[in-house]
């Protein structure tokens, strides 16, 4: 009874509205009280706007391609890297020096079946799971094209891509893969800063 009748009087003595703090919030009415709760507090209006086709499927994504990469691990003792397998598929048409080299050919042949069996994978999920109208972009062609050339170009120049570096070479706890990874981060945040300042990023 004690503890009630402090509670009330403690309540009554309280301000019937509190001020957001300076970084930021929402004041939410209960009764006669407004609380005053961070910006991530409220789901409903910031997820949408982070994720706007959904947060589930990149969660379970995520789940997927992590446990993908530890079993070919634990099972091959071989990495999940996507830009060698670029290198190495093309030692099938070219008999460049740089594509014919022993690790290339040697490891060809499960490194095409890694990438089809990604491709297989997401065709079976559009087929079971994805929406009913296909997905498109407003994207220009030339623009998708340049910016693949762009990223193929710097997974050479840092000898590998997001899933060798990100996946397999952070959690290899790799210095060099953590600084592959950081650079990868600051240049897309840059980049996407500078289109979207140019009128060029929609």
């Amino acid at each position: 009874m004690m503890r009630t009748g402090i509670g009330k009087r403690l309540i009554q003595r309280m301000p019937t509205t509190v001020r957001a703090p300076p970084c930021g919030g929402n004041a939410v009415a209960l009764d006669n009280l407004r609380v005053v709760l961070p910006p991530l507090a409220l789901e409903h209006r910031v997820i949408p706007n982070l994720f706007p086709l959904g947060w589930q499927h990149y969660l379970a994504g995520g789940l997927v391609i992590g446990l993908g990469v530890a079993l070919l691990y634990v099972a091959t003792g071989r990495l999940a890297g996507m830009s060698s397998v670029f290198t190495s598929t093309w030692s099938y048409v070219s008999a460049r020096p740089v594509f014919q080299q022993p690790r290339w050919l040697s490891t060809r042949r499960w490194r095409l079946q890694l990438a089809l069996g990604l491709v297989l994978g997401a065709a079976l999920w559009w087929l079971m799971l994805g929406p009913d109208t296909a997905l498109s972009t407003s994207v220009p062609t030339w623009r998708l094209l340049l910016g693949g050339a762009v990223a193929g170009y710097g997974a050479r120049l840092a000898g590998g891509c997001t899933s060798g570096h990100g996946i397999c070479g952070m959690a290899s706890l790799k210095l060099p893969s953590l600084l592959a990874v950081l650079t990868f981060m600051a240049t897309g945040f840059i980049t996407a800063q500078l289109l979207a300042a140019l009128g060029a990023g929609a």
